[in-house]
């Protein structure tokens, strides 16, 4: 008797156990292939493989964070958009195929992308740094993505300063060749230069000291200025449009230390030096003042200036350095032309208080030069705050640009 007991227990257990092994789940497999694609300073999709399933879950979130305190969302395609990102930074991805509410698969590795950097923002913010000109550290000067540099063949004098000059159009967009003066800028176009002394001529890994940033804004088809000043920091500069003084130190090239009283316009003042009929403009950015190592090409190869296939055909406003290749007089016009014409020509600030018409194109007997010479030198050789020419953003004598000009009216 206690045999047969036996023996029909341990029938049940065959019988049980051949039940559980009839009920086979088949394994929920992963995603394959996870990738981020189309990424844009907010936004981004993520692809992946995997034909055995209609449902996935996707979880994602700075990139560090652990497995159940990010993002998540189910789909039900191999595809997700994620949006409302935060601009230049890095994420991870996870993703999971849901072949049942209780048959999962688990989370693939996790997939890494960086978003783009902020598009720049085409207005006026308090602080310099919420309009994305820099990427990283302000004080490295560092230019966005969507900002291009140029520079000038003859540039401005302002008390020796260096400045960096930047360009930022709207995305998809160039600015298109008329003629040998300003490009058509689009609207939204941001154009900005930035003054700054290295603490040492002779080694600019000892750093540089950043005072001013102007700001020129293309709204609704007129332009509009704004001025920043940075921080001692060297963090950030705020929108201020005073006139204010910053004392500078450095070290020339020589080794020798030199103090800079630097006068910071006022937004009036660089009203006064832009505007031309009451319309505010550029001054700097004309094609044939960037004309030159092949800049205007190299615009060109980089989508940034349209209707223009040959540089050659745009003419070279020369360099007032350079006494090789051209004569005294050119390079004495061409000084005239960057740091005096803007004020010294028809609708400029001083087109009723002066005969001087001095943009470079206008002819020798036009200009009044020759008429004018004593009162040109007599506003160049000495500095007189609110006599000396240039009248705005100097504090000093220009000595290597006064010397030409003194070589120049001579030889007249």
């Amino acid at each position: 008797m206690k045999n047969l007991f036996f023996i029909a227990l341990a029938a049940l257990f065959v019988f049980s156990c051949s039940n559980d092994d009839d009920v086979i789940v088949a394994q929920c497999g992963k995603p394959q292939n996870v990738s981020a694609n189309n990424i844009t300073f907010n936004s981004a999709t993520i692809d992946w493989d995997n034909n055995s399933s209609t449902s996935y879950t996707i979880e994602y979130g700075v990139s560090g964070f652990t497995l159940g305190t990010g993002t998540s969302a189910d789909v039900s395609d191999n595809s997700a958009d994620l949006s409302s990102l935060d601009a230049n930074t890095t994420y991870d991805v996870y993703v999971r195929t849901n072949c049942s509410a209780t048959n999962t698969s688990m989370y693939t590795d996790a997939e890494s992308f960086t978003t783009a950097a902020p598009l720049v923002v085409p207005q006026f913010t308090t602080n310099l740094s919420d309009m994305y000109i820099y990427q990283g550290n302000m004080s490295d000067l560092n230019p966005s993505p969507y900002v291009f540099e140029y520079d000038l063949n003859t540039p401005l004098f302002t008390d020796y300063a260096h400045k960096q000059r930047l360009i930022a159009l709207p995305p998809e967009t160039t600015m298109d060749y008329i003629d040998d003066g300003f490009p058509d800028f689009p609207d939204n176009t941001v154009i900005t230069k930035s003054f700054y002394y290295l603490n040492d001529e002779r080694d600019a890994s000892q750093g540089k000291y950043i005072i001013e940033t102007r700001v020129l804004i293309k709204i609704e088809g007129n332009w509009q200025l704004g001025n920043y000043k940075w921080n001692n920091d060297q963090t950030d500069a705020v929108l201020d449009d005073t006139s204010s003084h910053v004392l500078v130190d450095y070290i020339d090239a020589n080794g020798t230390t030199q103090n800079v009283d630097y006068v910071i316009p006022s937004a009036q003042q660089c009203f006064d030096c832009h505007s031309n009929a009451s319309q505010v403009t550029p001054i700097g950015p004309k094609l044939r003042t960037m004309n030159f190592n092949n800049q205007l090409q190299d615009f060109i190869n980089a989508g940034h200036l349209g209707n223009l296939t040959d540089p050659s055909t745009v003419a070279t406003l020369p360099d007032w350095s350079d006494d090789v290749n051209y004569t005294l007089e050119e390079r004495a016009r061409a000084y005239f032309d960057i740091n005096c014409a803007h004020c010294h020509q028809v609708g400029g600030f001083c087109e009723f208080q002066s005969q001087l018409r001095l943009t470079y194109e206008t002819p020798f007997a036009e200009s009044y030069i020759l008429e004018r010479s004593s009162s040109i030198d007599n506003r160049m050789r000495n500095y007189n705050e609110g006599f000396s020419m240039p009248l705005i953003g100097t504090s000093m004598v220009h000595n290597e640009g006064y010397a030409l000009i003194y070589e120049y009216l001579n030889s007249l």
